[in-house]
């Protein structure tokens, strides 16, 4: 079973930064389309970022510029850096893999609020 554990989320301030961790236990974690959803309360869950298996990375308009989304092979982690953010930025977080057969999986979500 795999399973995705997000990390990091918490109170910031507008204008802080912030990192979101998330550790893959997918065995094809290299091969696998990763990315980041949010959801805000009363709100769809969606897309932030996305970072494909070679590394070419996408992004939503609001977090264009701001956010940065990488990952490392190595340690099956995906990586969410929040700089500059912003009160409505404030949701879950969630990490999302999705690996070369097709299968997708989310994690449990990390709570973000951003104080202003």
């Amino acid at each position: 079973q795999v399973q995705l554990v997000e990390s990091g989320g918490g109170l910031v301030q507008a204008g802080g930064s912030l990192r979101l961790s998330c550790v893959a236990s997918e065995p094809s974690f290299s091969l696998s389309t990763l990315g980041w959803y949010r959801q805000a309360p009363g709100k769809t869950r969606d897309l932030v970022a996305t970072i494909s298996p070679p590394g070419i990375s996408n992004y939503a308009d609001p977090v264009k510029g701001r956010f940065t989304i990488s990952r490392d092979n190595a340690k099956n982690t995906l990586y969410l850096q929040m700089n500059n953010v912003k009160p409505e930025d404030t949701a879950v977080y969630y990490c999302y893999s999705k690996n070369f057969g097709g299968k997708e999986y989310w994690g449990q979500g990390t709570q973000v609020t951003v104080s202003s």
